[in-house]
């Protein structure tokens, strides 16, 4: 190794060691209220945020030149990483110095966090799938029984739909088929959040849908408005929206496939500007989400709806997941409230639903926050992600939300549209096969309702075998992620 390259090495390598420890103990205080068993977790975080709040482009390359580490793939170990390539370029440590969160301690925080919300697992290489259950999985016990069977290990209850006496059958049936089966399942409960959906008031509402065919000027409204019924008037069942939107930011409806720019606001009332319609009809239905991905609303992520469901959920599930968390208070408040009805029960663990970019902004405070607790997971909600920062970015934040859960070992749900395709007709499209292969990178995935359930499953577990299982990443170039510099920043 030349001399200057074993000078540049030593010199970055220590410059970011230095960095590392100093970011852990100017959080001190922050780091002290984690649980004993999180402090390594917190700690690995700090140290991997400070690495990616700067661009190593250059030390990666010399370091693949000099035959070493890259530090890639070490998200679980980073300073022990860069500890250990200081050693082999003869830099000398104390046992005292070394990091304690090596590349073994790592693997083994990520796993057992991973088991202790999911459940054990037979197969290390495949990970732990979630199913959505339909109302009729409510009656039909012997569906239940084929999932679990066939490889589920979570049940996800969606509390946007149904009551909770259909959601009762539906958990007789994950009882009984435990004990006929012997297998484990979990149960998930998700709360609905904020309902942010479409209703038809004005023009077309006896048809339950507005025609955009000669029209590119509406209005959006507060549900309880009663406007012009020749007027398209799109009204938004979440009160207090329009009055919180500004000019010039976008509107989209139906998953995206409507998008429209605000363009004069009034009192209760949005005038709105469709640019591009992208269904092959031009309709807009009643019941479809709204999205506003420029916009930000001061809205409890924690409704008198989903308040009024935590009873239920403390008496029966595993694990809660928590819509549209946006910001830690957020998550405060769903901690307070599960304390404060705590029963003899262990309290569910919180699954972070990452569906709007202010919750990926604020992904590593959300993580040191939801650390305070034993158990907390992430659910990458790649659909309302997708429409919120535009589908583009969707590959580059879904990995950037992998590193930093990996960093934190946080167990990771890959979630939406996973071989959609082939649980709704029975046969997978190239591209989605594709997909699914990434999901080997979470501990999770998350399939949604549909007709092959039972095929997707078996797919689903052979495509995941053949990727080659957990946490094989490949070699990235390590230029500064926006998510670390905001957090660092603060």
């Amino acid at each position: 190794m030349k001399p200057t390259t074993l000078a540049y090495l030593k010199s970055n390598l220590l410059h970011l060691e230095q960095k590392m420890l100093k970011a852990v103990a100017d959080r001190e205080t922050m780091l002290a209220t984690l649980p004993a068993q999180q402090q390594l977790s917190g700690e690995n975080l700090l140290h991997y945020l400070t690495l990616r709040n700067e661009d190593i482009r250059d030390l990666q390359d010399e370091l693949h030149t000099a035959g070493l580490s890259s530090l890639a793939s070490s998200e679980s170990h980073i300073l022990r990483q860069i500890q250990s390539v200081l050693q082999l370029i003869g830099v000398k440590k104390q046992v005292h110095e070394l990091s304690k969160c090596d590349a073994v301690a790592g693997r083994k925080a990520i796993q057992q966090h991973s088991n202790q919300l999911f459940g054990n697992k037979t197969n290390p290489a495949i990970p732990h799938i979630m199913v959505t259950f339909d109302t009729e999985f409510a009656t039909n016990e012997r569906k239940v029984h084929q999932l679990l069977a066939a490889g589920m290990n979570v049940a996800r209850i969606n509390c946007a739909h149904d009551n909770p006496d259909t959601w009762l059958k539906m958990i007789g049936n994950i009882q009984k088929a435990r004990e006929k089966t012997g297998l484990p399942c979990k149960i998930y409960m998700d709360l609905a959040g904020p309902k942010i959906r479409t209703q038809i008031l004005g023009k077309g509402y006896k048809k339950g849908k507005a025609d955009f065919s000669d029209e590119r000027t509406f209005f959006l409204a507060e549900s309880n408005d009663v406007l012009d019924t020749e007027q398209i008037v799109i009204g938004c069942t979440q009160e207090g929206i329009v009055s919180q939107l500004k000019v010039g930011e976008r509107v989209l409806f139906d998953d995206g496939l409507f998008e429209a720019k605000v363009e004069q606001l009034k009192k209760g009332l949005a005038r709105l500007q469709m640019v591009r319609i992208s269904s092959e009809k031009p309709k807009l239905k009643a019941e479809k989400g709204i999205n506003f991905p420029d916009s930000t609303f001061t809205l409890d992520s924690l409704t008198d709806e989903d308040r009024a469901v935590l009873p239920f959920a403390l008496q029966h599930a595993d694990l809660i997941g928590y819509s549209f968390v946006r910001t830690t208070g957020d998550l405060q408040i769903l901690q307070e409230a599960l304390l404060n009805l705590k029963t003899n029960r262990p309290l569910p663990s919180i699954i972070l639903k990452i569906e709007t970019p202010e919750a990926v902004k604020n992904l590593p405070g959300l993580l040191l926050q939801g650390m305070t607790q034993a158990g907390i997971g992430v659910m990458i909600a790649r659909g309302d992600l997708a429409v919120e920062i535009g589908f583009e970015r969707m590959s580059e934040i879904q990995e950037e939300i992998l590193w930093i859960c990996e960093a934190a070992h946080v167990p990771v749900i890959w979630a939406t549209q996973v071989l959609e395709s082939l649980n709704k007709s029975g046969i997978a499209t190239r591209s989605e096969v594709t997909d699914a292969a990434h999901a080997a990178l979470a501990e999770c995935v998350m399939i949604n309702k549909g007709d092959h359930t039972l095929q997707v499953i078996e797919t689903l577990k052979d495509i995941l075998l053949r990727s080659g299982g957990h946490h094989m990443k490949k070699t990235y170039s390590m230029r500064a992620l926006g998510i670390a510099s905001r957090y660092m920043a603060g």
